[in-house]
């Protein structure tokens, strides 16, 4: 593995089962992988598309943080959710973060996540800005 990758954990069994990360940084890229409301073996939000996506966006933050990069650094979200009629509480959400910073986005439906009750997953690419 090259010296500029680095793989950040979020400890979850998941990781080592399917083979991924919680996020890469190879060089001043970071890629994060699908992001859901889950903490443990609780699903944050139950229901709430909103709460889900406020929950997950921080879970996002934090590792951004680990790799050296900050929200204002996501230059791109993609957003996946099962019940595309409620993409407005999900943009109020986004909105709360990404408002003044604009990175491109995707919206897209899909029929379902891992668990029924995850409504939401977010991927997100961020570099590194040296300011």
């Amino acid at each position: 593995m090259s010296d500029s990758r680095k793989l950040f954990s979020s400890g979850a069994p998941w990781e080592n089962i399917v083979g991924y990360s919680r996020a890469v940084r190879v060089g001043n890229i970071i890629e994060i992988s699908g992001t859901t409301a889950s903490d443990g073996d609780n699903i944050i939000g139950k229901g709430d598309v909103y709460a889900q996506t406020v929950f997950i966006l921080e879970k996002i933050r934090k590792v951004l943080e680990e790799a050296g990069s900050r929200m204002e650094d996501v230059v791109r979200t993609r957003m996946f959710v099962t019940n595309i009629a409620e993409w407005q509480n999900v943009a109020m959400a986004h909105s709360q973060f990404f408002k003044d910073i604009k990175p491109a986005a995707t919206m897209v439906q899909v029929s379902r996540l891992i668990n029924e009750e995850l409504l939401i997953e977010i991927e997100a690419t961020a570099t590194i800005c040296n300011k």
